[in-house]
């Protein structure tokens, strides 16, 4: 073999073993955020960091309720609590007086349904009394204990008993609006936080309490978050009692009456306008506001969480049209809360709103992004063209890490990182974002590769 072939046999074997080493490639959908709620009118964990920077709870209040002012109760209307549904058998104890009968408050009484009616019983079944609805029974002391099923425990007022609508029995807690506040602050507002908190909690939460009940049903609240939280006698504490005595009465009020105070746990940095989040018209009291102290939030900032685009499919189900490509966001709020999106597949679009995608894929929040990063390492060809050209004997791998990543500025910063020995990354290139969200980068080893965009992670790609 001649001499001078040398060279360019090295070089074509060095490509060709370059062009062996196969390429790797894969695709995340990357979903980040912040906040937790709906995020309008008072976020509970920036309440709390404005009470450890010394802020009253007038204060606290008039920043997330804008334009409005602290007013108080003439009385102490009656709230009605939902606590079961479509019941066969309600049992309760502590009673002293159901309709006109009196109770031995150590024994345990029933109720049935009878006939559009309900019917009383002993703890043995036997029928003591049937009357219209509701069935009204009152606690010795003031407190009944509702036994077994969903929210038993100890209620302040009265218990009463009624056909529910859709069969069985509805237990409803008929409360005074100031021992219902006790009920709900601690399951609201945890009860160690700062007396301003949780005096900020127990104004909101009367507030709501009034202005948000439904005329013309025969209850007024759920005990969850479909209303407020509300746990009765087991819920109250003496910190929270001390904050709800301390504001015993007031309200918020805008333009002289009471208004509907929102509220949630986390604002991620700013609250939303309510038009954007929880939709209906815009309100005056309900605006987006800056929300320095809410960083105190372990949910102030959430994710990165990554999916396959096969699973991400899977979570948005009917939204997909063919496979899943992307989610283009179309409009954001103040915050900047998701309004609507766009689910992009293979097969079309399909318009969403972001209260759609938080629920598809069980996010806290609607502040949300989603980006779509691809990842490919593969051998560099173009470097090994140029050392065939150059007969050159090139001992030293090149490769190209190469891909795009949706919902990204052009220009923004790329890192190409590469994982260690001990599993920590180091970071071997930088690059940024071209058109249409590509990026680019070479890389000189072997190993295992991944890209980052601030808080953007892309997959785990192996260059052999």
């Amino acid at each position: 073999m001649s001499s001078f072939r040398l060279p360019t046999l090295l070089a074509t074997l060095v490509l060709a073993g370059a062009a062996a080493a196969p390429a790797d490639a894969a695709t995340r959908l990357v979903v980040r955020g912040q906040g937790f709620g709906h995020g309008v009118g008072m976020s509970q964990w920036g309440a709390m960091g404005f009470a450890q920077q010394g802020r009253d709870y007038r204060e606290i209040l008039g920043h997330y309720y804008t334009g409005t002012q602290i007013g108080r109760l003439d009385a102490n209307p009656t709230v009605r609590v939902l606590l079961q549904a479509g019941r066969s058998t309600v049992r309760f104890t502590g009673a002293r007086q159901a309709a006109d009968r009196r109770l031995n408050p150590r024994s345990t009484y029933r109720a049935t349904p009878f006939a559009g009616r309900v019917m009383l019983r002993s703890s043995t079944g036997r029928k003591l009394r049937t009357v219209a609805a509701p069935l009204r029974i009152v606690g010795a002391g003031g407190v009944v204990r509702l036994v077994g099923g969903a929210n038993a425990g100890a209620y302040r007022g009265a218990l009463e008993v009624r056909p529910g609508t859709l069969g069985g029995l509805d237990v409803v807690n008929a409360v005074g609006l100031e021992d219902y506040v006790r009920g709900v602050v601690a399951r609201e507002s945890p009860s160690s936080w700062p007396a301003e908190a949780l005096k900020a909690q127990a104004v909101a939460a009367r507030t709501y309490a009034i202005t948000t009940n439904k005329p013309g049903a025969h209850f007024d609240h759920y005990p969850d978050t479909r209303s407020q939280v509300y746990g009765g006698v087991a819920a109250e504490t003496a910190s929270t009692d001390a904050a709800i005595a301390a504001t015993r009465g007031e309200v918020v009020i805008y333009d002289g009456k009471p208004v509907t105070t929102y509220f949630f746990s986390t604002s991620g940095g700013r609250t939303e306008n309510v038009e954007n989040s929880l939709g209906g018209e815009p309100k005056p009291w309900l605006k987006s506001v800056e929300d320095p102290y809410d960083k105190v939030s372990p949910r102030h900032r959430w994710g990165p969480y990554r999916y396959t685009l096969s699973r991400a499919r899977k979570k948005l189900g009917r939204l997909v049209k063919g496979s899943l490509k992307r989610i283009d966001v179309t409009k954001r709020g103040e915050s900047p809360r998701i309004v609507e999106a766009v689910v992009v597949g293979t097969g079309g679009t399909t318009r969403v709103s972001g209260a759609t995608l938080r629920r598809a894929f069980g996010l806290y929040d609607t502040w949300a992004y989603f980006n779509v990063v691809g990842t490919k390492v593969e051998p560099d060809e173009d470097a090994a063209s140029a050392a065939v050209r150059a007969n050159a004997s090139a001992t030293h791998r090149r490769a190209v890490v190469r891909g795009s990543i949706t919902g990204l500025e052009r220009g923004t910063e790329v890192l190409v990182q590469r994982r260690t020995r001990a599993g920590t990354w180091i970071t071997e290139a930088r690059t940024r974002i071209g058109r249409r969200g590509r990026y680019r980068a070479d890389v000189g080893r072997a190993g295992v590769y991944r890209v980052k965009a601030g808080a953007i992670v892309g997959p785990s790609v192996r260059l052999r």
